[in-house]
């Protein structure tokens, strides 16, 4: 158990509160158009299209994880029927990230939600929302569930409680910065400082 107080990180790492909610029950619709020009599709993505949508989505909010996974596991994902993978297409690109993870019994995780920059601001997440709740419980689930951090962006907390999610667990989690280990180019999420070695 954490004493109460401040807590060195170490070198190279770098630290984040965890927020976890989840949801019992459908939330009442909250309908909103795509914004012109945009598409929903689901897709059964190859490895490099995960990485290069992963990337474009999350580098500003340093996701890393997916980057150091090993290939053969995240091939083991994107293949499982039991993981749903969707994106909004703009200018024939994809602009967004929704993965829904049905692998445990009775439940659904909102994996990976998030928009790529050009869609930010633009009603594209409150639409992807909707589509994600609706598909969600659509299955014969009880619990809807996701985890948003520190590093994520600042409107991320406030969206998913205003989606319906109640936060029900916090944990600081610390991991190698992947900006250090070569996983991340220095440049990405310029607001979170980078400790290297002393």
């Amino acid at each position: 158990m954490l004493e109460d107080g401040l807590h060195d990180i170490p070198p190279g790492k770098v630290a984040t509160v965890v927020t976890h909610l989840e949801m019992r029950s459908p939330p009442d619709p909250r309908a909103v158009d795509l914004p012109a020009g945009v598409t929903f599709e689901r897709f059964t993505p190859d490895v490099a299209r995960y990485r290069a949508l992963f990337d474009r989505v999350g580098r500003d909010w340093l996701w890393f994880e997916r980057r150091v996974m090993p290939e053969a596991k995240l091939q083991a994902i994107l293949e499982n029927p039991r993981v749903t993978f969707h994106t909004l297409r703009k200018d024939g690109e994809d602009a967004a990230l929704l993965e829904l993870d049905f692998r445990e019994d009775d439940a659904c995780e909102l994996a990976y939600f998030g928009l790529a920059p050009s869609l930010i601001g633009s009603g594209a997440g409150r639409y992807l929302m909707n589509r994600a709740t609706e598909l969600a419980w659509s299955a014969p689930i009880s619990r809807f569930h996701v985890h948003t951090c520190t590093l994520d962006s600042p409107q991320a907390l406030g969206f998913y409680i205003r989606s319906g999610f109640v936060p029900w667990k916090q944990q600081i989690e610390i991991a190698p910065d992947p900006r250090l280990t070569g996983y991340l180019p220095v440049d990405a999420a310029r607001h979170v400082p980078i400790f290297g070695s002393r």
